[in-house]
């Protein structure tokens, strides 16, 4: 296997027939790769690789890895061969040319620095999330266990629980520092001090769902189907012809406000991670998450007791948990679930994610986890950069959105100038310069709007304010709504 010459040609058909348990084969820029063996030390766990076995999987390889060339040096014991010559670069049923946009797409991307962390921002929100669990103990320490202060506690806590997931996130996905190895220490740091949650958990389940979303069998966030909820229109009408019912599903959309948000992190997550922790035998995980809840008891049981302690955390986790359901299912539930069709990645990601408005609240709130479409095209992209690849220089659709922007700030303007200022000037900028030098010098009547016009301006102020908010000239801008690629 030392030379090109020496390795054996396969064709997409042999490739395909390898993803049973007994030989996985995939597929890497032509380089055929067989990782029988090699899923049970994947770092990044045995099922997120064995989600691509008998396909093509160089889009998801070059999304997950920040180091490809050292990884595919790692991976020269796992090479048996290459793709025929007369076999395509692209397996057959896939559109070549959506695969080479993207890969073109990508390119731009990284050309632009997009993949470049803001260390200043990650230590800003990591400062942050500190100084919000200070505070909730120091809320606690002065305002004592009044009810108010109890409440404020609890909802600090919670805040730190929901932002310190976004945190960890970032570096879950190694998106911060250039090595690895740093982005894992932090990682732990992060979600299991923090958080008192196991990072290998998280990769095991977070992975899969990046690699195939919304597949039934591969992506673990939507397991819930059909024990609890009959999901995506395909996989309801075959459970249907199955006459098979494990729950009252005509009524999944009330009692999910019951057994969704408000259980999934106290009732399952809280045992299910120690679980995996002693399974698995992750110690150094379980040992980061045991120091979480020491200081959490060491904190508060001098203040509210063991029960009371106890009973504190458990309305934190409920207050979490709604926040981190409604955050993360409102971008991927809406879309289409079906069992895993091996389309392209960027076919893969759109069908199964859309985004929220854009906002400062809602970018806070969710970590900026509103672009999940960004977030799933490019998995290693700091959070800061999502908004970046909305903008129209990487969404040529959105170029002829510009002229619609700036027709409506110019009527904007003619508003403000109309009602709102003197009309006996075209220029904008005079009328305000004399507005100001007249005020300075004491001359009421400069100031002086007549109530009529007034509220004329106001009117035509929201109206063009809402017009533009809605517009879909902004919308495509910061690529919140609006069309979507249909697949």
């Amino acid at each position: 296997m030392g030379s090109t010459k020496e390795l054996t040609c396969y064709t997409w058909e042999e490739v395909k027939k390898r993803c049973t348990r007994e030989e996985r084969w995939l597929v890497i820029n032509r380089k055929v790769y067989d990782i029988t063996r090699f899923v049970n030390i994947h770092p990044g766990g045995p099922r997120v690789i064995s989600h691509y076995a008998g396909q093509d999987a160089t889009d998801p390889f070059v999304a997950f890895h920040i180091d490809q060339e050292l990884v595919k040096k790692r991976m020269c014991c796992l090479l048996i061969g290459e793709l025929a010559p007369g076999e395509p670069s692209i397996e057959p049923f896939k559109d070549a040319a959506m695969v080479e946009d993207f890969r073109a797409l990508r390119t731009t991307v990284e050309q632009m620095g997009l993949f470049h962390p803001s260390k200043l921002f990650f230590f800003v929100t990591l400062l942050h999330v500190l100084l919000l669990d200070v505070l909730a103990y120091v809320t606690m320490y002065y305002g004592g266990t009044s009810l108010i202060s109890l409440l404020v506690t609890a909802l600090l806590l919670a805040t730190v629980q929901a932002q310190a997931g976004w945190l960890q996130h970032d570096f879950g996905h190694l998106s911060v520092f250039s090595r690895s190895s740093w982005n894992h220490v932090v990682h732990q740091f992060v979600i299991g001090h923090l958080k008192g949650a196991p990072a290998s958990w998280w990769n095991h389940l977070h992975f899969q769902h990046h690699a195939k979303p919304n597949c039934f069998r591969k992506d673990p966030d939507i397991n819930m189907h059909p024990l609890l909820f009959a999901l995506g229109k395909k996989l309801s009408v075959e459970l249907g012809m199955k006459k098979k019912k494990y729950m009252p599903y005509n009524h999944q959309h009330k009692y999910f406000f019951f057994i969704g948000p408000p259980a999934l992190i106290p009732v399952y997550f809280q045992w299910y991670i120690f679980y995996f922790a002693i399974r698995r035998k992750k110690w150094a995980d379980l040992a980061w998450m045991i120091s979480f809840y020491v200081r959490f008891g060491l904190c508060y049981i001098p203040f509210l007791g063991v029960s009371g302690t106890i009973a504190l955390f458990m309305v934190v986790r409920f207050i979490e948990s709604n926040w981190f359901v409604w955050v993360t299912q409102m971008n991927h539930i809406p879309m289409n679930i079906d069992y895993d069709q091996n389309k392209e990645w960027l076919s893969t990601q759109l069908q199964a994610t859309c985004n929220v408005d854009q906002s400062l609240f809602n970018d806070w709130f969710s970590g900026h986890l509103n672009f999940q479409i960004e977030h799933h095209l490019f998995p290693t992209m700091p959070q800061h950069n999502y908004w970046i690849v909305c903008l129209p220089l990487l969404n040529p659709a959105a170029n002829k959105q510009f002229l619609c922007i700036a027709t409506i700030l110019l009527l904007l303007l003619l508003f403000i100038h109309i009602f709102l200022f003197r009309p006996s000037s075209i220029s904008i900028p005079a009328i305000i310069c004399q507005q100001s030098l007249n005020s300075s010098r004491g001359d009421p009547g400069a100031t002086r709007i007549p109530p009529l016009r007034c509220l004329l301006g106001l009117f035509g102020l929201c109206a063009v304010l809402g017009t533009l908010y809605n517009s879909d000239a902004l919308c495509h801008y910061f690529s919140v709504t609006g069309d979507r690629p249909t697949q």
